[in-house]
């Protein structure tokens, strides 16, 4: 009995540490792998990693200091007319960099409408410190790993991004908030891409007391639900493009900044036409292919025949380009169907429906920088065309009984 003690003694002396020390050898999970533990990694512009456990979403940010491009836009509209949440309308583009300090990642705005367009690295500063920057998110880093930080843009996602609560105070429908609890990430237009990553969220407003536009469009008026997306895209490289000065007679619209580089002799506010990029293949030909077209996709929601002569009508405009020396220029096509219209890669003429008739308007998203169009947007109405048919039966219709209704009015 004595041994069998004894034994006992020196397994607890030699066997027990050394087991306890075997635990404390194993190396320890990395923060980054704790981090991104049960998440899926998806690849492209900014990496991220989607928990769907937590309902979470985490960026991979390796280039700080990097300056690239940031929009929301509304991929699910509100449908009135009067307060002007339609269906895929743009938001503000910004030029925007990562900027770390500490354990925070902030999203930061430089001030483009003020510069100093010089070699001069003291001058372009002083001008950056006169003039106010905007701070868009502070991101807390969660993990860092080989050059690169891990921040949760959970928060930043899930926010009134488009200014839809401003929008429904403005036009006097209620005072209305965001409930985090009723929104969530929409993963089927949540993409990464090798130059743009795509985010989009279901949002909730809640407020009482609806106005009269929201009664109308909403099933349950005191809660307000779309979806809002955001993009991340690289910008172009600066000098392949040539901005071209503003001539208010040319009808286009223009970017401006005061350029406080300018001899004191020139005007201090430069401006430059917003137009998409193009370029002949052949630049001493008359007539030349362009290096790349322009391709505006059209909406396959519109139903035919209004599809058809939508996309003959828009194809009108390669007759200007022809008349420029470009062949084939400027091109019409149906938009595929696994394409996302609010994807910066596609220009998109987008076919909206409201409950009462509307404006169609032209919108795009440009480089600050230069002026340079990188998505170009068109909206139409869908009700404007129940109109134009009302126009032509007052002026072709045959009211009389009996007589079939004139074809003339649809050809119309």
């Amino acid at each position: 009995m004595k041994q069998a003690y004894f034994l006992t003694f020196v397994w607890l002396l030699t066997g027990a540490p050394s087991v306890a020390q075997k635990k404390e050898s194993a190396a320890p999970a990395s923060a980054w792998a704790a981090a991104t533990a049960g998440s899926q990694r998806s690849d492209g512009f900014i990496p991220f990693y989607w928990n769907a456990k937590e309902g979470k979403i985490l960026l991979e940010i390796s280039r700080l200091d990097t300056e690239f491009l940031y929009y929301p836009s509304l991929a699910a509209g509100v449908g009135s007319n009067d307060i002007g949440l339609d269906r895929g309308r743009l938001g503000q583009e910004h030029v925007v960099t990562f900027q770390r300090s500490g354990n925070k990642v902030l999203l930061v705005e430089p001030n483009y409408a003020y510069r100093a367009v010089s070699n001069d690295p003291q001058e372009r500063q002083a001008v950056a410190q006169s003039f106010a920057q905007s701070v868009h998110w502070g991101f807390d880093v969660k993990a860092e790993e080989n050059g690169k930080v891990l921040v949760d843009a959970t928060s930043f996602f899930i926010q009134d991004a488009v200014g839809a609560v401003q929008a429904i105070s403005r036009t006097k429908q209620g005072t209305y908030r965001l409930d985090a609890s009723r929104c969530a990430f929409y993963l089927p237009r949540t993409k990464n891409f090798p130059q743009n990553t795509e985010v989009e969220v279901t949002v909730t407003l809640v407020g009482d007391q609806p106005g009269r536009y929201l009664q109308e469009v909403v099933p349950t008026p005191t809660a307000v639900t779309m979806r809002q997306h955001h993009s991340f895209v690289q910008l172009p490289e600066l000098g392949g493009y040539r901005p071209r000065a503003f001539d208010p007679r040319a009808g286009i619209n223009p970017i401006q900044y005061f350029d406080y580089a300018t001899p004191v002799s020139e005007p201090i506010v430069k401006r430059f036409i917003v137009r998409h990029r193009l370029e002949k293949k052949d630049p001493n030909a008359p007539v030349s292919e362009a290096v790349e077209p322009i391709v505006y996709y059209m909406d396959p929601g519109a139903p035919e025949p209004i599809r058809s002569a939508l996309m003959e009508g828009t194809a009108w405009w390669n007759q200007a380009f022809e008349a420029a020396g470009y062949k084939d220029a400027f091109q019409v096509k149906l938009l595929p169907p696994d394409a996302d219209p609010m994807d910066v890669r596609y220009n998109i003429i987008q076919w909206v429906h409201r409950s009462t008739r509307g404006w169609s308007y032209g919108a795009s998203i440009i480089d600050p920088r230069t002026g340079e169009i990188l998505k170009g947007k068109v909206t139409l109405g869908s009700l404007r065309v129940r109109q134009d048919f009302l126009i032509a039966q007052g002026l072709v219709a045959a009211f009389e009984q009996g007589k079939p209704v004139s074809d003339a009015m649809m050809q119309m």
